[in-house]
């Protein structure tokens, strides 16, 4: 992380000069690779290309500041562009700071923030799942949660003696038109005389001591014009086009590390229920355990194995990776990851979470593997 230190900024009053101390931090990832998957398609043909969306970490580039204001008070703010490495484009729908913009003030209290931020679900996962966004990981299964997150949100979180509490709440969670994360369609809301139309809440408890932690999370969103739910199976998505449509996420996760080594597992259930009774309800049930071990400092060894169930509609699958990192140094490394994952009979579950264009037929099964090199900066 390289600063670009401000000099202190003299505010000037009628009583007397105040003196402010202000930070800027320009940091990001460059990160990408070769993919190569098996059953790409319909008709079973195999696929190699540099994926769009992730490898290890997705590529971005942002701005995060601070300013002390004195008294334990602090101004705060982050700027965030995603973007794809093999075309340079912008991600999050072409968004300038799709990822996240948003304005606030922390104290010893917690922050208070406002703008498009990270749901609790995707915070959650990102300290808890040893796996994180990777390309083959739990967002090949539910593409949401990688991309948990909403605009127009205002949003707490605070750390007291190892317990951090944190709540978001969206007045529309896709302001600007382009879909705000994959398979939900789009959700303008804040639509006056309905109070409810895609709003989006989300809250956290967060238990953290040495060598262990756990986290429960619960995430709702609510319909409106042109929204929807997607199972990522290939059945057809669920319209939501009422603001009496839910769809809900739970999630429960623990963690234990010691002398090296992480061990993490947990569960992520979901409920999309229209408001329209003659529309089925339709749950799903996720179920993943992981590890991480430091053989040297230097290489890493990660892996895990992931199961959805969904009754409804019949589809099934269990996703299982390994990963292997070798760090060149602290900023650069190169990495490789393989994944197979097993369909039931209907299941269109695909492998990779690196962007469209690889789905199976229903009951396919499919491999992929990636080999990539990741930049931090």
């Amino acid at each position: 992380m390289k600063k670009l230190w401000l000099i202190p900024t003299m505010m000037v009053s009628s009583i007397a000069p105040v003196f402010a101390q202000s930070s800027i931090t320009l940091y990001g990832i460059v990160d990408t690779g070769v993919e190569y998957i098996s059953h790409a398609n319909a008709a079973g043909d195999s696929l190699f290309r540099m994926p769009a969306i992730t490898g290890s970490l997705p590529s971005r580039w942002g701005l995060r500041g601070v300013e002390d204001l004195g008294g334990g008070l602090k101004a705060v703010f982050q700027l965030e562009n995603g973007f794809n490495i093999r075309g340079g484009d912008l991600g999050q729908g072409g968004r300038l700071f799709g990822r996240q913009a948003w304005v606030g003030l922390a104290s010893n209290y917690g922050t208070f923030s406002f703008g498009r931020q990270y749901t609790m679900t995707y915070i959650a996962l990102l300290e808890n799942d040893v796996m994180g966004p990777a390309i083959y990981s739990l967002g090949s299964l539910d593409a949401y949660v990688p991309n948990a997150r909403s605009d127009n949100t205002v949003a707490y979180k605070g750390t007291f003696s190892g317990v951090t509490i944190g709540a978001t709440y969206s007045f529309g969670r896709d302001s600007a038109g382009t879909g705000n994360s994959p398979g939900q369609g789009t959700c303008a809301g804040s639509v006056a005389g309905d109070f409810q139309q895609c709003k989006q809440w989300s809250a956290m408890l967060k238990y953290d001591i040495n060598h262990f932690g756990a986290v429960v999370t619960y995430d709702q969103q609510r319909g409106g014009t042109n929204a929807a739910a997607n199972f990522f199976d290939g059945v057809a998505t669920t319209p939501l086009t009422s603001s009496g449509d839910k769809d809900t996420r739970i999630q429960a996760n623990v963690y234990v590390s010691y002398a090296g080594a992480k061990v993490s597992g947990g569960w992520l259930g979901r409920w999309v229920e229209p408001g329209n009774d003659a529309v089925a309800s339709v749950r799903s049930d996720i179920y993943y355990l992981g590890a991480q071990y430091f053989v040297t400092p230097a290489f890493i060894v990660d892996g895990a194995v992931y199961r959805v169930l969904n009754a409804q509609h019949d589809t099934r699958a269990t996703l299982g990776t390994v990963r292997t990192t070798y760090l060149l140094s602290k900023a650069t490394a190169l990495y490789a990851q393989l994944g197979y994952l097993g369909n039931s009979a209907h299941a269109r579950y695909a492998v990779s979470s690196g962007g469209a264009g690889a789905t199976p037929a229903a009951g396919a099964n499919q491999t992929g593997a990636m080999v990539g090199m990741r930049h931090l900066f």
